[in-house]
């Protein structure tokens, strides 16, 4: 079926329009305890997390209310990380874990992603589903069959542990100064606490959330900020986290920033030595650089590609039973540690290997050169198709042609913001500006 409300992480949009409006939400919550709540008797339990957005609080109090009216009983985390309500769904043997968050949009979005009892993210054909219910409307529970709500105040604790226990046992962080970016979002106690607890001293940036300067100049897609206090300060790392701590982005003690390609690199290449490294293969999307699968063959090791998206990453690793994935933006997927992908975990582990090895960050940040990469948004408006244009579809047939046997071509659009992405990969970087500004050109005047 074709799907209108859920993109490639769930639903998501700017608060008060649609789809993300408190309706919707009490809608959604409906149908997604009518979808959990199929067999009738026994306790029926739904885990809630949010992060720092002042729409959370909105979204939180119209899903508990769709829940709970079809029987199902609320446990609120308030304000944690993604992969914590991954961790705590299947602990608090719930039937489902949802999260309120637009991840590393500006603070006006909002979004609610999905979480299976096993603390893994909803398949395409369970969401289409809940959509159905949502579209067709659902039965109400039985007056005394109502359910409960109950606010747990523990959930963040018990979520730094779990990331606690996957850094190398007795290992600890003296001596090491770090930079942690909060992005003003979910992890702004979790992750300095965590840090602070293994020893580093603590530098911290977007710590301190308003409601609505969550991404605002910080976190893992402006590392500016926190580049420029890693240099002032002489830290020896950065570590920055986008709004709901699910993705990392490095600096190193230069304040060079270091994406996700560089950081599955190190891991791979690390876990493979180790023999840890599930059928010598790492996962990752189409958007990793050229560069990353070089490194990858180098090492006869496996880059394994799936279209964008970390639960599409994660439903290839769980499929073939690999254990290490991600994507080019930061989210870094461990599935013997966690269900999603854990920022702060994944920083952990870059921290292990500076401990291990006694290098510096920059020399474990920058494992393989780059092919030159070029992506570019365009916006379009609501009901345009500029992809559809034979236009469009002319500029990259011939910019295809160009780039054989030179480059890589991607053209795609978002799943959770009206844009077009094109992105290309040449050792050329002025054919490389020159196909992909041609190919924008050609969507631009399509979108009008």
């Amino acid at each position: 079926m074709t799907r209108k409300l859920f993109g490639t992480d769930g639903v998501r949009g700017t608060a008060n329009m649609h789809p993300m409006t408190a309706e919707m939400a009490l809608a959604i919550g409906a149908a997604a305890g009518r979808y959990f709540r199929r067999e009738a008797g026994g306790t029926h339990r739904v885990v809630i997390g949010k992060d720092t957005r002042l729409s959370g609080y909105m979204f939180e109090t119209a899903l508990t209310a769709g829940l709970t009216s079809t029987g199902m009983s609320v446990l609120l985390l308030g304000p944690v990380p993604t992969p914590a309500v991954g961790l705590l769904t299947p602990s608090m043997r719930a039937d489902v874990g949802i999260m309120i968050s637009a991840s590393h949009n500006p603070a006006h979005d909002n979004g609610i992603k999905f979480f299976g009892p096993d603390g893994f993210k909803l398949s395409d054909e369970a969401e289409g589903e809940i959509e159905a219910l949502v579209e067709s409307g659902v039965e109400p529970a039985q007056a005394g069959n109502i359910g409960r709500a109950k606010r747990i105040d523990d959930g963040r604790f018990r979520y730094q542990e779990r990331v606690k226990s996957s850094f190398p046992h007795g290992m600890r962080l003296d001596g090491m100064k770090v930079v942690i970016d909060c992005a003003n979002g979910a992890a702004y106690r979790a992750a300095p606490e965590v840090l602070w607890e293994l020893g580093a001293e603590v530098i911290p940036v977007g710590t301190h959330p308003n409601g609505l300067n969550i991404n605002d100049q910080c976190g893992s897609t402006k590392p500016q900020t926190a580049a420029e206090t890693v240099v002032a300060h002489g830290a020896d790392v950065g570590i920055c986290l986008d709004g709901d701590a699910d993705r990392v982005i490095l600096i190193d003690e230069k304040g060079t920033v270091a994406d996700g390609d560089q950081i599955m690199a190190l891991m791979a290449g690390r876990w493979a030595e180790e023999d840890r490294l599930a059928g010598g293969t790492l996962v990752a999307t189409v958007m990793s650089n050229l560069g990353l699968e070089r490194y990858l063959g180098d090492r006869g090791l496996t880059l394994a590609r799936t279209k964008v998206g970390d639960r599409y990453v994660v439903e290839m690793m769980r499929a073939k039973g690999f254990n290490l994935g991600g994507e080019q933006s930061g989210h870094i997927v461990m599935t013997d540690f966690a269900t999603t992908g854990d920022g702060l975990m994944a920083g952990l582990q870059f921290l292990a290997e500076m401990v291990r090895t006694g290098l510096p960050a920059s020399r474990l940040a920058r494992n393989f050169e780059p092919v030159p990469q070029l992506l570019k948004n365009v916006r379009f408006g609501a009901g345009q198709t500029p992809l559809d244009a034979a236009s469009v579809q002319g500029a990259i047939a011939e910019a295809e042609a160009t780039l054989s046997g030179r480059g890589r071509l991607l053209i795609r659009k978002s799943g959770t913001e009206p844009l077009i992405r094109v992105m290309a990969e040449c050792e050329d970087e002025a054919l490389l500006s020159q196909v992909v500004d041609g190919i924008v050109a050609e969507v631009q005047a399509a979108a009008g």
